[in-house]
């Protein structure tokens, strides 16, 4: 994978563009000044993805700035997503960080609105959300075109983003989530990134009756669950997450519960294969176990330089 220079930080574009299987892996930037944990978490991810998300106040908690982390896995040589919501930023603020972005050669942007303040652990703050994700996406595409949000062309030159869009597959109104996802194409996305899918036929029915005929390319969400303590927690507290009982349970039963779980993402990974474009993996402060559940999916890390415009991510399907 190779991202030590702005020009060259297209693998996830590359990936989704040519119709490769794609795999991304998100961080979480640090709750402090010391970011070692976050890179070394990354380092780990290395050769193993097309780029890593770094989110932007997941959960309404506080963290460091995903741009700055962003920037420091670029230095680094690996490509980041970069996450950025709207729940914080005015679109003034939103305006400089898109151009911010591009100018740190941060070329991949995951438009979001946020979660709500409320579930977060400083409830008291007050939400901004001037924009939304649509409006968001609208405002990359503007920059993309050259065109001022104010008026006339960008004096200073376009950007070159490559942005997308959350959904979420599960969502219990199916009209509400094919118009949703309209919006967002419309609006610019160039790819979908999911929720945490536990039901391969909603994501099935959502890429061959939604994205699909759109031509829009879809990022299954896979996330590690570590023990049914961990799965209810994530049922509790995470906006939109459905945990089925029948997984938990499984858990449960489990002599190693936390090798039960990668045994489950593994498992989703070589079903989603067959289904989206590529699939992101959540692995909350156990990303050094992405590599195996990639293993156990059906996935080689391929070693050495071999041919970076065909293999940017590393991965071969077996």
């Amino acid at each position: 994978m190779m991202a030590t220079r702005c020009d060259d930080a297209v693998g996830l574009r590359q990936a989704l563009t040519v119709g490769r299987f794609a795999v991304t892996a998100e961080v979480t930037p640090p709750r402090g000044a010391e970011v070692c944990r976050t890179l070394e978490a990354a380092e780990a991810l290395r050769g193993w993805v097309d780029a890593v998300n770094v989110t932007d106040g997941s959960r309404a908690v506080m963290r460091m700035s995903s741009l700055a982390v962003g920037r420091l896995l670029l230095e680094a040589g690996i490509e980041p997503v970069l996450q950025l919501t709207c729940r914080d930023r005015n679109r003034i603020a939103l305006q400089a960080e898109l151009l911010g972005a591009h100018a740190l050669g941060l070329r991949n942007v995951l438009c979001l609105t946020g979660d709500p303040v409320r579930a977060g652990d400083q409830p008291g703050a007050r939400p901004v959300n001037d924009l939304e994700a649509v409006r968001l996406l609208q405002l990359v595409s503007a920059f993309n075109d050259g065109r001022d949000p104010v008026d006339g062309p960008l004096p200073d030159g376009p950007t070159d983003l490559f942005a997308g869009a959350a959904a979420d597959p599960q969502s219990p109104s199916w009209s509400g989530l094919v118009a949703r996802v309209k919006r967002k194409h419309a609006a610019g996305a160039r790819f979908l990134q999911t929720q945490m899918v536990m039901d391969a036929a909603c994501l099935r029915r959502f890429v061959e009756e939604i994205t699909g005929p759109m031509g829009l390319p879809v990022l299954a969400g896979v996330f590690l669950l570590k023990s049914a303590r961990n799965a209810r927690f994530i049922n509790r507290v995470v906006p939109g997450a459905s945990i089925p009982e029948a997984v938990i349970a499984r858990l449960e039963a489990a002599a190693d519960p936390a090798a039960e779980g990668v045994g489950i993402a593994a498992e989703q990974v070589a079903t989603y294969r067959q289904i989206a474009q590529g699939v992101h993996l959540m692995a909350v402060k156990a990303e050094e176990r992405i590599p195996e559940i990639l293993r156990q999916a059906g996935l080689v890390r391929l070693e050495g330089e071999i041919g970076a415009q065909q293999f940017s991510h590393g991965l071969l399907l077996r």
